[in-house]
């Protein structure tokens, strides 16, 4: 669930999102990481499919340094990550 690789297709950048103008984006980073990680619990507890949660996947692994994303990753199996999920 968690380890997988990008979807394929072009993605050449995130779109603009209006609640991160500024030119550091590590809080939209760290909000797409979220977003897809409740959009897959959400869709697993309903019994449906996560691709309408690919989205969010492609935008943070646009923006996020890998060892960032290993480092959370790593957190949410072992119980000790900060983020609510």
């Amino acid at each position: 669930m968690f380890d997988k690789k990008s979807p394929k297709g072009p993605w050449p950048t995130p779109p603009f999102d209006p609640r991160f103008p500024n030119q550091n984006q590590t809080r939209n980073c760290y909000q797409n990481f979220l977003d897809y990680h409740r959009c897959v619990k959400k869709m697993n507890r309903r019994g449906k499919s996560a691709e309408p949660c690919e989205y969010f996947f492609r935008v943070f692994h646009s923006l996020c340094p890998i060892s960032w994303v290993e480092r959370w990753t790593e957190q949410i199996h072992s119980g000790t990550f900060a983020g609510k999920i």
